[in-house]
């Protein structure tokens, strides 16, 4: 029975040790892979950060097609954007200057206007008036 007993252990143990390597074998082989997709995902990751800083670089008109550190890039985009913002800032004020003229010239344009209106009536009374001033007079002529 004893002899049973060993023959089962020694083929139990057999067993488990040819299996050991194999489990062995397939976690290393699994974390190799894991490590490969890892590596595969930072290097994406990696080279989108860079393509992204060179569209940015591309985009700054001191650094377009330079070459340059990421620290510089970051430094002459913030130069750039506050630049704009400068400039935003002076066109707005512009922009703000060019309305009220115009709603001072539009007011300007309506009371000349109403001036021409006002002149216009005024010539005609007027010529009304010239015109039957000699009426006028030959009717004075008649009755004296």
């Amino acid at each position: 029975m004893s002899s049973d007993l060993d023959q089962y252990n020694d083929n139990h143990m057999e067993s488990d040790d040819m299996d050991m390597p194999s489990n062995m074998q397939n976690n290393s082989h699994n974390q190799a892979e894991k490590r490969a997709h890892h590596n595969a995902l930072e290097r994406k990751r990696r080279d989108h950060i860079k393509g992204s800083f060179n569209d940015l670089r591309d985009v700054i008109p001191v650094l377009k097609g330079e070459k340059a550190s990421r620290a510089h890039i970051l430094k002459s985009a913030t130069d750039y954007i506050q630049s704009l913002k400068s400039k935003t800032q002076q066109h707005q004020k512009l922009i703000d200057d060019l309305k009220r003229q115009n709603a001072i010239l539009e007011l300007q344009t309506r009371l000349l206007d109403r001036v021409k209106e006002t002149s216009l009536y005024a010539q005609s009374h007027e010529k009304k008036t010239v015109k039957n001033e000699p009426e006028i007079q030959t009717t004075r002529n008649l009755l004296n």
